[in-house]
């Protein structure tokens, strides 16, 4: 579906979300990461039931990311309301998209399946092959670099103690049985060797 015929302002958009993506200081949140994002969600396309919302909350979840701070959600998700409005989007999916957002800081299950489906597309990366993974730790650590070990660590395991405690890390039944038990191998190998 098309929300503007005017080209500059997609062109403009879609040029600032690739200059945010890009920037230096991302090494996993990064243009790599919404294609693989798209890539998984596209697996679950039928699934989805508004498509244009699920991929706009990809475009704009981690549009605003800094490892020192704690509402990159908020500010991606405000950044991505500025934005859709100007596309024309009605109220009712920038809300959509704006919670769909909100809801990538804390990953907690929703009522809302598209969000499930978000949510599990954007921790698909815990479930990958060993290989895969490691290189997303590597590149974690290389945005947290301003944090010394004895900073990161603790909070590096906190962080992965939390998935562990989960009953489930992903929320859908597709990315369960996907993801599911590689997930909780890759983040345990990860908390014994930090």
């Amino acid at each position: 579906m098309n929300y503007t015929d005017n080209k500059n302002l997609i062109d403009n958009f879609w040029k600032e979300i690739e200059k945010k993506y890009s920037s230096k200081s991302r090494h996993y949140h990064n243009l790599q990461h919404l294609e693989n994002m798209f890539e998984e969600i596209d697996a679950v396309k039928n699934q989805i039931e508004n498509f244009n919302n699920i991929s706009f909350s990809v475009f704009y979840h981690d549009v605003i990311y800094d490892s020192t701070s704690k509402l990159n959600e908020e500010k991606s998700a405000e950044f991505a309301k500025e934005r859709l409005a100007g596309l024309g989007l009605n109220d009712e999916d920038i809300q959509s998209v704006y919670a769909q957002i909100l809801a990538t800081k804390s990953h907690k299950k929703s009522d809302d399946e598209d969000t499930n489906l978000l949510l599990d597309a954007d921790l698909s990366i815990l479930g990958k092959d060993n290989g895969t993974y490691l290189e997303y730790t590597t590149q974690i650590r290389k945005e947290y670099s301003i944090y010394p070990d004895f900073l990161y660590k603790p909070g590096r395991k906190k962080v992965l103690e939390h998935f562990l405690q989960l009953e489930s890390i992903f929320k859908t039944n597709y990315f369960k049985r996907k993801y599911e038990v590689q997930a909780k191998r890759n983040i345990e190998s990860e908390w014994i060797n930090l």
